[in-house]
């Protein structure tokens, strides 16, 4: 398909012809307090020597966000410029409107002659909305509850929670320290990713020791330490909005730098929680 090719009138259908849509058909979109406006991209798939105008329509089947309480549209039009080949429907996102875990949809159509419209991808886009809040080192520090899949199977107590207090780590941006994060005498470090809002990934670094082996199996396979990597098989993702994480881990066991074998890998949810909680937590479940 020639993506530069002069537009024509009588709309060709040949491989020159000129298509005009959304560049997804779907996508999520971030609503974050510090950013006015995020952009829905408009293609054509040529360029024109003169301006195209189209209405952007609001279809409220299959939408349950509300325009003007969650949402807002800079303009119900959008202007391909002459020479170019996109442009963007601009959306404002009502920030205060949205819980903590709210995830809300609207779709939007082009109004258009029919002979615009790709066959089999058609002229309409579902927009969600995903509550996006800035990222504060300081929401993750201090007690937090740690609910480990680990230490359900493994923990010699029968208990798969622990009452760990964290801290920012002076000596890494955007990292933690977590204390006694599986087993007693042993820290952790887990790293925030904050460069793309609708990606708030974590991880820790490989190799770290979660705990010696003893203390958990019974028994020595290796070097005595279990450790730790972030597991490639589940998503990582820490919640701004909700001061928690959820961490996959794959924990594993060597011998002087040597493999002996992984353990498995391990869902983990860490949620912080007020001073007044923890003593709480600490007076009431021993914690």
């Amino acid at each position: 398909m020639s993506f530069l090719a002069a537009c024509q009138e009588n709309y060709v259908t040949y491989s020159d012809a000129e298509y005009v849509m959304f560049a997804d058909t779907a996508a999520f979109y971030p609503v974050q307090s510090d950013v006015e406006y995020f952009s829905i991209p408009v293609v054509s798939t040529v360029a024109c020597d003169y301006d195209r105008t189209f209405a952007v329509e609001i279809i409220d089947k299959g939408s349950n966000a509300i325009e003007n309480v969650h949402y807002t549209l800079a303009s119900n039009t959008v202007t391909i410029k002459a020479g170019e080949t996109r442009s963007d429907v601009l959306v404002h996102g009502i920030f205060d409107s949205f819980e903590a875990e709210d995830s809300l949809g609207f779709t939007l159509s082009l109004v258009m002659p029919d002979q615009l419209e790709m066959p089999l991808y058609g002229r309409e886009t579902k927009a969600t909305l995903v509550k996006c809040c800035p990222f504060d080192i300081n929401d993750f520090t201090g007690w937090c509850m740690f609910t480990s899949m680990f230490l359900y199977e493994y923990s010699v107590t029968g208990s798969y929670q622990r009452l760990i207090y964290t801290k920012a780590d002076p000596n890494t941006p955007n990292t933690i320290i977590c204390e006694n994060w599986l087993a007693d005498g042993y820290d952790i470090r887990i790293t925030f990713d904050t460069d793309d809002p609708m990606k708030p990934f974590v991880s820790v670094e490989e190799g770290q020791i979660a705990s010696d082996e003893g203390n958990i199996f019974g028994i020595i396979h290796g070097d005595d330490r279990i450790r730790i990597r972030t597991s490639p098989y589940y998503d990582s993702l820490f919640y701004p909005c909700g001061s928690y994480l959820t961490i996959a881990t794959e924990m594993y066991v060597e011998n002087i730098g040597v493999p002996v074998g992984t353990v498995g890998h391990y869902y983990n949810i860490m949620e912080w929680v007020s001073d007044e909680e923890a003593d709480r937590l600490k007076r009431e479940e021993g914690m």
